[in-house]
């Protein structure tokens, strides 16, 4: 018994933070995963304006933004709208644009041909262009034809730098756009081609 230490130092048991975190492996596993889903529609800010209204007690601040939606195939929408903050503004104004969206007829990745369109003292000219030429506009008449699915065009603005003008000048002039099949030319080749179709008939 001499000489001997008959003493035994208790083993530590190690539980908690070790076990604790394999049960939380095991618990994050269970959860289904969540699939982050695509947005429908494109949707750019194009300006943030604070405005003021003068009221009794002083004036009143509230933010304008001016935002455009498009599902990069022919659909594209313009919106304004207030808020009490920028996120209230931009929610609402892609609100805006969603219900106002028009349908835009291309050709090849581009216009089938060329339209001019004023709005207030903005006045925007947009033409077709061949394939790898881009897109040469700027600010907001560029982002407006590329949510669109615009591939090639050039554009010209020919007044006012206004952004919300701009916009809508530019939405005016793709409405105004006619399809190459309701042209005049394109719509008088059936009814020729259905004629000598009848002549060969006939002979």
């Amino acid at each position: 018994m001499d000489g001997q230490n008959t003493t035994q130092t208790p083993q530590r048991v190690e539980t908690g933070r070790s076990g604790r975190q394999g049960n939380n492996n095991d618990r994050r596993s269970r959860r289904p995963e969540q699939v982050p889903e695509e947005k429908q529609f494109d949707e750019r800010t194009l300006h943030v304006d604070r405005v003021a209204r003068v009221v009794k007690g002083g004036r009143r601040f509230r933010f304008r933004a001016l935002v455009v939606v498009g599902d990069r195939k022919n659909r594209v929408g313009i919106g304004i709208a207030k808020g009490a903050d920028v996120t209230a503004a931009v929610t609402k104004a892609t609100d805006v644009a969603k219900k106002h969206m028009i349908a835009v007829p291309l050709y090849k990745g581009t216009l089938p041909h060329e339209a001019e369109a004023k709005v207030g003292g903005a006045r925007i000219l947009v033409k077709p262009a061949s394939a790898g030429t881009g897109l040469i506009a700027g600010g907001v008449v560029r982002t407006i034809l590329e949510v669109a699915g615009v591939s090639n065009a050039l554009s010209k603005s020919l007044g006012s730098t206004n952004k919300a003008n701009t916009a809508y000048a530019t939405i005016a002039a793709l409405q105004s756009v006619v399809p190459a099949s309701k042209w005049v030319t394109s719509a008088n080749k059936p009814a020729k081609t259905a004629a000598k179709a009848v002549k060969k008939s006939e002979a």
